[in-house]
């Protein structure tokens, strides 16, 4: 039987509520005590009559509050969901005493060991897992965390090795064991197929808190289910890739290939080959063949980075393959057909190339069936924090240490920025502040920001007006430039030497810092 005794922090309470036990002649099993002010006891169950006369007098002791029947003791229910969470988890779970041997075990571990609990306690580990040092890294003079790879019965582990420390007075800790969890090699990999799965699934992944994004994505969730090509232009770093992926995993044609091509980043020969593969022979004395993507992305999406920088030549034999779906490999006679989905990308105005003649007009139609526009960072600057947070997430991930919050004027500084390299410049510049990292927090300080050098404006445009007017527009473009490198009025009037009001009345006048 169970009692939950709530009542108040007086001293002797706890005396005479064990007095009335003893009246009673109760055996009292355990007893817990909160420091909320409820005491909980476990005794053996009583007969009802005598449990009809202690309930009355444990009522009756000034400062209790109430007295109830429970199920459970809080430290038995904790017990037994640590238990349930052991048996439930695929992991082979270990803890050990501070000299290295097995005080409790898993269902999961002692399944892979083929041996019976009463086997496995009190052994040391390292007797049966070997590879690492557990009673010396136990013994060491400063006890951290490890991560190795282990094997046992034939199969590779990932083990995270975790001391257990309980506290002492004075702030000092003492060591009480440790933890160790072996992850088999194959699931991590299984998960990190299957978080991949997701990453190029469909738009779940792709951040849209800002109005363009959010009708960019839905536009694009339309466009992802039609096999005509699709256009997406955007400048460099705001994730045109990750879009054409997205349409990709959001398709029909999610189950067969996605291939990419960068026409920009080889030459002319080379992207050719890449592109429609040659024949035996083609090039000297080369005995197989080879296929290009354009093959290997058959039946699913092939993307063309950088459509614009395709060479002319290239230009007319890809037009064919967009018109009748056939080509041939370098070197080779007979045609291939291919059933090929394609996205191409560009952060150059095409038309203009074509008006320039270094695009074909009849290309650049057939390519603009479908197209998609993807904003600048400094256009959607509702996505910014929301970005950083899940990169950081990742990033904290891969370098194994907690995520790290950030500062109050985070948010502010981020996007004061006009990020023109995008939201790879500020995955970027988070992954490099979080490698230096060392405390818990992420604040301007840890950023690092070029500010972009304008051009100077012509000395007529400086001078319009009158010289108060000239004044303001050198003060304005000047606080504008500074202002994302020091996004408070106490930093900037610190930079510029003034008080911080006189620069909180400058940037409200001039409309910076606030959107």
């Amino acid at each position: 039987m169970r009692l939950e005794v709530s009542c108040e922090d007086r001293l002797g309470l706890t005396r005479e509520l064990l007095d009335r036990l003893v009246e009673h002649n109760i055996d009292l099993r355990g007893i817990e005590i909160d420091t909320t002010g409820i005491i909980y006891l476990n005794f053996p169950e009583l007969e009802f009559r005598d449990f009809q006369h202690l309930m009355p007098e444990i009522r009756r002791i000034p400062g209790v509050h109430d007295v109830k029947t429970i199920p459970y003791l809080p430290s038995e229910r904790e017990h037994h969901e640590i238990r349930a969470l052991l048996k439930a988890l695929p992991d082979l779970v270990f803890s050990l005493d501070s000299r290295g041997r097995i005080t409790q075990v898993n269902q999961s571990a002692l399944t892979t060991l083929n041996l019976p609990l009463a086997e496995v306690k009190g052994q040391p580990l390292g007797s049966l897992l070997k590879g690492f040092a557990f009673t010396r890294w136990l013994e060491s003079a400063d006890i951290k965390p490890q991560t190795c790879k282990l094997s046992l019965g034939g199969e590779e582990y990932l083990a995270d090795l975790m001391p257990l420390f309980v506290a002492e007075e004075k702030g000092r800790q003492a060591l009480a064991g440790a933890v160790v969890v072996l992850k088999s090699a194959r699931r991590v990999g299984l998960h990190f197929s299957a978080l991949h799965a997701i990453e190029v699934g469909g738009f779940e992944h792709l951040q849209a808190e800002s109005p363009k994004m959010k009708q960019v994505l839905a536009q694009a969730s339309k466009l992802a289910m039609q096999d005509a090509p699709l256009l997406i232009v955007g400048e460099t770093g705001t994730g045109k890739e990750l879009l054409a992926r997205a349409c990709h995993g959001a398709s029909l044609r999610s189950s067969h290939p996605f291939m990419a091509l960068n026409c920009a980043a080889m030459p002319d020969n080379v992207a050719e080959s890449e592109l429609f593969g040659y024949a035996p022979g083609a090039f000297g004395n080369n005995t197989e063949g080879k296929r290009g993507v354009l093959e290997l992305a058959s039946g699913g999406t092939l993307m063309l980075d950088e459509i614009g920088d395709m060479s002319p030549h290239l230009q007319t034999k890809f037009l064919r393959v967009l018109q009748d779906g056939v080509f041939r490999r370098v070197g080779d006679e007979q045609e291939v057909k291919v059933n090929v989905r394609f996205i191409c990308t560009t952060q150059k105005q095409l038309l203009d190339l074509v008006a320039e003649g270094r695009f074909r007009e009849d290309l650049y139609y057939r390519l603009n069936v479908l197209s998609l526009g993807l904003p600048p960072l400094r256009e959607r600057k509702a996505d910014i924090m929301a970005l950083a947070q899940q990169f950081v997430a990742r990033f904290a991930s891969e370098l194994q240490r907690p995520k790290p919050r950030f500062t109050r004027n985070m948010a502010e500084y981020l996007t004061a920025y006009r990020w023109p390299g995008n939201v790879r410049q500020l995955r970027n510049c988070l992954y490099r502040a979080m490698t230096l990292l060392e405390g818990d927090e992420i604040g301007p300080e840890q950023i690092d920001l070029p500010v972009a050098q304008e051009a100077m404006p012509l000395i007529d445009e400086w001078f319009e007006g009158d010289l108060d007017e000239a004044v303001k527009r050198f003060e304005s473009r000047l606080l504008a430039r500074l202002y994302p490198a020091f996004p408070s009025t106490r930093q900037l009037a610190k930079r510029l030497g003034v008080s911080h009001t006189a620069i909180a009345n400058k940037l409200r006048e001039y409309g910076i810092g606030k959107k």
